[in-house]
């Protein structure tokens, strides 16, 4: 959970998806991490490739944001 990503600063501004994650369904080194935190939410590229895990959806869509992309909602 601690990996960063680099974020390109000049990149343009793409689509990232936010879904929640249920902590149960994460390996043990990260289901440890989260303590008792029960869902956890992801921010994943358009290609699917996961970002960053956060604990609430409001933080995903300001990481989002703060990174010059426009997050939106997977069911």
């Amino acid at each position: 959970m601690d990996t960063k990503y680099e974020f390109e600063a000049n990149e343009e501004r793409g689509i990232v998806y936010v879904r929640p994650v249920k902590v149960k369904d994460l390996p043990e080194e990260m289901r440890e991490q989260a303590g008792d935190l029960k869902t956890l939410y992801a921010v994943h590229t358009a290609h699917g490739e996961r970002l960053a895990l956060v604990a609430d959806r409001k933080l995903a869509f300001m990481l989002a944001r703060e990174n010059n992309m426009e997050p939106v909602t997977v069911h």
